[in-house]
């Protein structure tokens, strides 16, 4: 059963949202235990307030800034159960969370992430943006031959229990990057971060980009609405 639903959350509260992600997490996972008929699997869409996000196993000195500038900045941060260490979400984000069994999708872990990683590759292409992978690094980035130019435009951070999976990507489209000045982004000092709208040199009609992505990724991972 490869039938997921797509939702798109719009802007939403962090805390709110991995509470609903949890919520579909169990159900998926009563699926797969037997205790439940039917299988709550999504792709979720969304964008958060600022909120900075550190993985499981992510070093807290990561975040370079204290709680009273956290406060001048509206910028909430929360210690989550995901891989990788510190990121930053916002407006102008695309922040994804497949939550899917990967043992229907015949999928492994390592698979997932490449073809997530795919996905966004594949939707830069419609806009002329040449992306790749980094070696020994997740996410998807730009120029990772050139030193000092090597940039970050997606992040990729995912929890999978039972091969079920929660958390994702964030998908950097018009966000504000100067938020990413207060941390080392994903434990990166020596890498750089940007946005389409930087590597354009314009606004980009985020509508537009959701709709690419959805497609790639529902291509990509073998599912179906």
């Amino acid at each position: 059963m490869n039938n997921v639903t797509f939702h798109d959350w719009e802007t939403i509260d962090y805390k709110e949202a991995w509470d609903k992600q949890q919520a579909i997490f169990n159900g998926v996972m009563d699926f797969k235990l037997g205790k439940s008929d039917h299988s709550p699997q999504s792709i979720i869409f969304c964008e958060h307030p600022h909120v900075y996000t550190l993985g499981k196993h992510g070093n807290n000195t990561n975040l370079l800034i204290s709680d009273d500038m956290l406060k001048q900045l509206q910028a909430t941060y929360y210690h989550i159960d995901r891989g990788g260490d510190i990121t930053y979400h916002g407006p102008g984000q695309i922040v994804g969370y497949p939550i899917v069994d990967l043992e229907l999708l015949k999928l492994s872990i390592r698979d997932y992430i490449f073809n997530l990683e795919q996905s966004v590759i594949d939707t830069l292409v419609h806009y002329n943006i040449s992306a790749t992978r980094l070696d020994g690094a997740t996410g998807v980035w730009l120029d990772v031959n050139v030193p000092g130019r090597t940039r970050k435009l997606c992040a990729i951070g995912v929890k999978a229990s039972r091969y079920v999976t929660m958390h994702g990507f964030a998908f950097n489209v018009n966000t504000n990057l100067k938020y990413f000045n207060y941390i080392n982004p994903c434990g990166f000092v020596d890498k750089g971060v940007t946005s389409m709208q930087i590597e354009l040199g314009k606004m980009v009609d985020i509508e537009e980009v959701k709709a690419i992505l959805k497609t790639k990724l529902y291509k990509n991972l073998n599912i179906n609405e």
